[in-house]
């Protein structure tokens, strides 16, 4: 059976020379692999076709056999590494908590522990009769949290 540790062993200095980085490894039961990859500028579909055949030099088929998948981590996907919060600081994110509770903002910082973003909240201030939309940034941490993912805006 191959495994994801192997994958990632084989992958890691091709990853690493093309300045890509690895989003998310799976091996299904029946040998499927699928690679994410992603990269601080994009990546493209020659990079992609690069890492696909680099594993297949390596790995012997007559072996074990697989099937093999390695696409970029789309726009679709939820974000899953810290390195891909730092990419898209500036946009705006649909975040969506553990409990439920969901958060459109703009990404504004990110680190290995957490990340912030800048929301309108509608509250209620002093001597005033109705709410006001109020900015303020808040500080999730990764745990707390079900997925992010970029909202996508054709403006």
């Amino acid at each position: 059976m191959i495994t994801k540790e192997q994958i990632q062993s084989i992958i890691t200095p091709l990853i690493d020379e093309e300045g890509l980085f690895i989003v998310e490894i799976t091996v299904g039961s029946s040998n499927h692999i699928s690679i994410f990859i992603d990269g601080d500028k994009g990546v493209t579909i020659d990079q992609c076709i690069a890492v696909s055949r680099f594993i297949e030099q390596t790995l012997n088929r007559d072996e074990e056999d697989y099937e093999l998948d390695v696409s970029s981590a789309g726009l679709d996907l939820p974000l899953k590494v810290t390195r891909q919060y730092i990419k898209n600081i500036g946009r705006f994110v649909d975040v969506v908590y553990k409990n439920g509770q969901k958060l459109t903002g703009k990404l504004v910082n990110a680190n290995d522990f957490c990340f912030e973003v800048e929301a309108e909240k509608s509250v209620v201030v002093d001597g005033k009769k109705r709410k006001q939309l109020v900015t303020e940034i808040e500080n999730i941490n990764y745990t707390d949290i079900k997925s992010t993912k970029i909202v996508v805006s054709f403006r």
